[in-house]
């Protein structure tokens, strides 16, 4: 089945599907990785599609020449050789997306699944990304070609959750019902401190049950903000306790200050208000009630509306069930 993938940032989903690809690649399945993170046009989606598939279906730069040759009649591709010119080489497709051309470009992994005798599985990763393209139709198009590969399987991951909700769940899109649905939640704590505290044991450290726990606590579980915290104690030679997860929590937001500045300049300051009042909460069940706004000081509700809806499209706040 074709899946989607959805997590918040820095949840830990592209290491997972990373990982999955590795663990899956044989001689009867291929598993492409695309991130279409950079793309900003329909264009670029089909130059990373196309390049991503030829050059990582094929174990050298004979065999990828001989797909695109057979496969890619229509398109000329550009390639820089490195230092190994069998195994290291970049590929890039001179294209103008006709419809003839995307055709190929959609068809391509069916083709050299049949040829080689295999099942492909195609992970997009940052999947959202093609919302935004300004050419219009390109959901309804790929959802259009996906359906009729019947050797080619497509997971599709993204970061944005309304964004890909929208996509996917919406029953006025093109990928509505055509998927199934997975959402990653947190890391289990058990399993995250039996993962942790292997580590540690490595360098002869005891790690404290009670000092993860608080740390899972502070994060709610989130996977970047633990591993960052993690990564620091690892590195230091102290005895890890409260006074030292503190220090490196003040480490880590001293080093990202400027980041901060800049990011919280871009906002206006009642957005920035709204932002500060749901931190200072962890989670707030309603968040246009009169008590919220007025212990928090902030605007009237309409403006609170207005504010939320920004910070959860750029995924500065998250609602959660």
């Amino acid at each position: 089945m074709n899946t989607v993938l959805i997590s918040p940032r820095r949840w830990g989903k592209t290491s997972l599907v990373q990982k999955a690809c590795r663990l899956a690649q044989s001689d009867k399945l291929k598993v492409v990785y695309i991130d279409i993170f950079s793309c900003r046009s329909d264009r670029d989606f089909y130059d990373a599609f196309a390049s991503a598939i030829l050059k990582q279906t094929s174990s050298k730069l004979d065999e990828w020449l001989e797909h695109a040759k057979l496969f890619l009649s229509r398109i000329s591709p550009k390639i820089s050789l490195g230092t190994d010119p069998m195994t290291d080489f970049s590929i890039s497709l001179e294209m103008n997306p006709k419809s003839n051309e995307i055709d190929e470009i959609l068809q391509l992994p069916e083709k050299i699944a049949q040829k080689k005798g295999c099942n492909i599985v195609v992970c997009i990763d940052e999947f959202q990304q093609i919302a935004d393209y300004p050419e219009k139709g390109v959901e309804a198009l790929l959802r259009s070609y996906i359906q009729f590969l019947p050797n080619v399987n497509f997971i599709f991951a993204g970061s944005k959750q309304h964004v890909m909700q929208e996509m996917f769940l919406s029953a006025k899109r093109p990928f509505y019902q055509s998927t199934q649905t997975l959402s990653i939640d947190r890391i289990e704590r058990d399993v995250y401190y039996d993962f942790a505290a292997k580590f540690f044991a490595s360098q002869r450290r005891e790690f404290p049950r009670a000092t993860f726990d608080a740390i899972y606590d502070r994060f709610d579980g989130h996977t970047w903000y633990i591993q960052s915290i993690l990564n620091r104690l690892y590195g230091y030679s102290a005895p890890i306790d409260e006074k030292l997860v503190t220090y490196a929590v003040a480490e880590i937001v001293a080093e990202s200050t400027y980041a901060y500045e800049n990011l919280l300049n871009a906002y206006p300051s009642g957005s920035v208000r709204l932002l500060k009042a749901i931190a200072s909460e962890r989670c707030v069940k309603e968040i246009l009630s009169g008590d919220f706004i007025s212990q928090h000081k902030l605007k009237a509700a309409s403006s609170v509306n207005s504010a939320i809806k920004k910070l959860v499209g750029n995924e500065l706040v998250y609602r959660t069930e």
